[in-house]
């Protein structure tokens, strides 16, 4: 399961710039009794995801959405992209407005990100030592916005 995690971790965090071509951080689960492993960034290793690509399926939906970028100094990647629903309604199909009967909702996807936590230690010397540790976790983002029926309970 852990190893599965480090891979799709690995897809994720690949369009990281770096400085150089490959660099070597600690991964550290967020559980109890967690593994401390080897994780190696590759920046050779493209994305084939594009903003404009996926800004021309934003402009293409009946529920269109913009992209906000979160940012996180302590998080790797430290840029998130998160979509925000720009209509409440959804368009119709003329394009003519917003059709009242739809309502736009958006899409949450969860993906694993690293958290950068300080972690201060005494070397051999009595000196204090800071070290940066990475933990492996996960955090909610919207991914886009699609059309759904409006939820209606009815009352008795």
């Amino acid at each position: 399961m852990l190893l599965t995690r480090i891979f799709l971790l690995l897809g994720f965090v690949s369009v990281i710039p770096v400085a150089s071509k490959k660099r070597i951080i600690s991964v550290q689960e967020l559980r109890p009794r967690s593994k401390t492993m080897k994780l190696v960034l590759d920046s050779s290793v493209k994305s084939y995801l594009s903003h404009s690509y996926a800004s021309n399926i934003a402009n293409l939906s009946l529920s269109p959405w913009t992209y906000i970028d979160t940012y996180n100094s302590s998080r790797l990647p430290q840029k998130i992209l998160q979509a925000n629903c720009s209509t409440s309604g959804c368009l119709n199909l003329q394009g003519r407005g917003e059709d009242a009967t739809l309502e736009a909702k958006p899409i949450k996807y969860q993906v694993l990100v690293l958290y950068r936590t300080l972690k201060k230690k005494n070397n051999k010397k009595g000196k204090k030592q800071n070290k940066y540790i990475f933990m492996l976790g996960t955090e909610e983002i919207t991914v886009g916005c699609t059309c759904v029926r409006p939820t209606v309970i009815p009352q008795e």
